[in-house]
């Protein structure tokens, strides 16, 4: 059995359908038995190795497809539509993921001669996954068996899975997450502040100057990163979080529109059925009597 095989299987032994948080700190499994249609998805700083069956990545009409021989990495917290491509009941999709820490990936750089700012670069990419990074990811997912060991352990393996990214082809933008000033750095400080207050009104200059940026490049590097303008990023989050209010919380839709941001009912209504295809009130209506997540995990 080769690495990403025992993989597979450990991962379907330890991970019932959905999606489990392990003990292991910023490591997660998921599991799907069926394929899934496009759904909106909010990824945070991760990289997704899948072991079995195959999915993909929306953002802005641009498609990254990871399976067994690619692993995704997302540098940014990012707004985008994902769907399982490849999964049944007998090959469900199987996928780790690992949370990436810009302090071990700034070690790492520190310790490696060259590495630089790298130019610009997407928050969004795909690698080619290796016969070495697949038995590094493996050893990391075997210590969820291993409670005794993994504290020691762990460390040292997540060490090596993010050493071996950074000699990967998506290399020079995992630098740019950890280091203070690049491109990608600035860009996700003004990221940050818009999620933390995605229910205030934007001032593009005043992000500017978070970013230490002039609105202009701002808002260049800002569409290179994500595929959206600092304000189309601001509404995907206000739409997500009106999702999960409507669902989790309950709240009527006009009450949900204004708690995050929106002061034109008619306007929420028509943004929220233009991003997830059916107007607030009715598609709540239809998820909580799923019984579904209001959102596709994430792995």
């Amino acid at each position: 059995m080769g690495p990403i095989e025992e993989l597979g299987a450990r991962i379907a032994a330890a991970c019932p359908p959905g999606w489990r948080e392990t003990a292991i700190p910023r490591l997660g499994l998921m599991r799907a038995e069926t394929r899934t249609a496009f759904a909106p998805a909010l990824y945070d700083p991760v990289v997704c190795f899948a072991a079995q069956g195959r999915k993909r990545i929306a953002v802005a009409g641009r498609e990254y497809d990871y399976d067994p021989a690619q692993y995704l990495v997302v540098a940014v917290d990012l707004p985008a539509m994902a769907r399982i491509v490849e999964a049944s009941p007998e090959a469900p999709y199987l996928a780790a993921r690992l949370r990436l820490d810009p302090s071990i990936l700034n070690e790492l750089i520190l310790e490696m001669p060259g590495a630089g700012d790298g130019g610009r670069s997407r928050g969004i990419g795909i690698g080619r996954m290796d016969g070495d990074l697949a038995d590094a990811v493996l050893r990391l997912v075997r210590l969820i068996d291993q409670p005794a060991e993994a504290a020691g352990l762990a460390p040292l393996v997540e060490r090596e899975i993010l050493y071996r990214l950074l000699l990967g082809p998506q290399g020079a933008m995992l630098r740019q997450v950890a280091l203070e000033d690049s491109r990608l750095a600035r860009v996700g400080r003004a990221i940050a502040w818009i999620r933390q207050n995605y229910d205030r009104p934007l001032r593009v200059a005043e992000l500017a100057d978070l970013a230490a940026m002039s609105p202009a490049t701002l808002h260049r590097h800002f569409r290179a990163v994500t595929a959206m303008s600092p304000l189309q990023y601001q509404k995907h989050l206000r739409l997500h979080e009106a999702r999960r209010r409507l669902v989790v919380d309950g709240h009527a839709a006009q009450t949900v529109g204004f708690g995050v941001g929106y002061e034109s009912p008619s306007q929420f209504s028509r943004e929220y059925a233009r991003l997830f295809g059916t107007p607030p009130a009715r598609d709540g209506a239809r998820i909580r009597g799923s019984g579904a997540e209001p959102a596709l995990e994430r792995g």
